[in-house]
């Protein structure tokens, strides 16, 4: 019998206010699926992958939830993660997650990624990777 310590990564958790509205949203950016939702939790996982087999987002419902505030300002809601997303064609990935509703904020720092905000107002990037993404050792979908 393997007794050997195991740890693996099942998902991140992000907490929102609906959790399946903000499942909809990362479903269609990333063109996964929602495995589950109810009215306290929603998941998005890649396609055709068994819940848990592979690690996926989950949305936790917290009425409480604030957004944060972004680029940070003192005394505002800070983030406390944020997700970034490798893209083979910026501006495409931009106007793409435009159309699934996100926003894009003014503040930008860089031409290799664009800041951008998902509908419950959480911070994301989606960065300009193309040879990462085009590599074979590449696993994510």
């Amino acid at each position: 019998m393997d007794n050997e310590l195991k740890i693996k990564m099942y998902s991140l958790t992000v907490d929102c206010k609906d959790p399946y509205e903000l499942a909809k949203f990362y479903a269609a950016l990333l063109k996964w699926e929602i495995p589950f939702h109810d009215e306290e939790w929603a998941c998005v996982g890649a396609p055709g992958t068994a819940q848990g087999a592979y690690p996926g987002i989950m949305f936790q419902r917290n009425p409480e939830y604030q957004a944060p505030v972004w680029p940070e300002e003192p005394g505002a809601q800070q983030q406390m993660a944020h997700l970034d997303f490798a893209v083979n064609d910026l501006e495409e990935a931009v106007q793409y997650a435009l159309h699934c509703g996100a926003a894009i904020v003014d503040a930008q720092f860089s031409e290799d990624w664009r800041v951008m905000l998902d509908p419950a107002g959480h911070p994301f990037c989606l960065c300009q990777m193309k040879s990462v993404i085009e590599s074979p050792h590449f696993a994510l979908l």
